[in-house]
């Protein structure tokens, strides 16, 4: 951030009369988010696949991950994870593998994270917050693998700027329905049935076994100019994130 920006960023929270330690939060909370942006406008919008950490890398749910990365790079489309293990590894093997050009947006953990060896670029984050920006706004299609609390996380986060416009409604995929297919059930059984969510709402994601419906989806919307993002198409509106 240029020096000029910090000086009036820091009379503008003076007069706020903001604290020494809010000033200097504030700052590292706009610096992650700086070089988050920077990032996205270096690569055309691709596919942000999210899922646990844990899993077994020669499980199914890691076989299918690293095959849909593979699909999505033959078809030209930029593959975007946490840069983690498990799931993500799997991802951007795939990717990384068939040729595509792989995304890590890394987090710094107190039990430390390594960047996994199949991104072509990476990127760490400090705070959650801000690698959620990244990932959802490098997209223009999200996949959710079988995950932990994360997952779950990013999942309802990216759900509910969907349902409440405050982001462009794009395709959302939760790939295993033996694993998603309850939570669905209680989202309609408790959920909808006390009004707190309605129908269509359930009807933002897809629950589905078959990766081949993701590639699809990417390739129906295409490739976006890496000039462009489809956030700027709707940016003069004050409710889109």
């Amino acid at each position: 951030m240029p020096r000029s920006t910090i000086e009036a960023w820091l009379d503008a929270m003076n007069q706020n009369q903001l604290n020494k330690e809010d000033v200097k939060r504030s700052i590292r909370y706009a610096r992650d988010l700086e070089q988050g942006l920077a990032k996205l406008r270096t690569f055309s919008q691709g596919v942000s696949i999210f899922g646990s950490a844990r899993l077994p890398a020669h499980g199914k749910w890691c076989r299918l991950a690293e095959e849909l990365g593979k699909k999505l790079a033959q078809n030209g489309h930029t593959v975007i994870t946490g840069g983690g293990p498990s799931i993500m590894q799997a991802a951007n093997k795939g990717a990384f593998e068939a040729g595509g050009r792989t995304i890590g947006l890394n987090i710094e953990l107190s039990h430390e994270q390594h960047i996994n060896p199949y991104v072509t670029e990476s990127l760490e984050f400090r705070y959650f917050f801000a690698r959620k920006v990244m990932l959802t706004m490098a997209s223009k299609v999200y996949v959710f693998f079988p995950g932990g609390f994360g997952t779950l996380d990013e999942f309802s986060e990216i759900l509910l700027l969907m349902q409440e416009k405050k982001m462009p409604r794009m395709p959302m995929f939760l790939i295993g329905k033996s694993f998603w297919k309850p939570l669905d059930r209680f989202f309609a059984q408790k959920m909808q049935t006390a009004k707190t969510i309605n129908k269509a709402d359930r009807k933002i994601y897809r629950i589905t076994d078959n990766i081949d419906e993701v590639v699809i989806a990417a390739n129906q919307i295409g490739h976006p100019s890496i000039h462009e993002n489809l956030y700027d198409q709707n940016s003069r509106r004050k409710n889109l994130i």
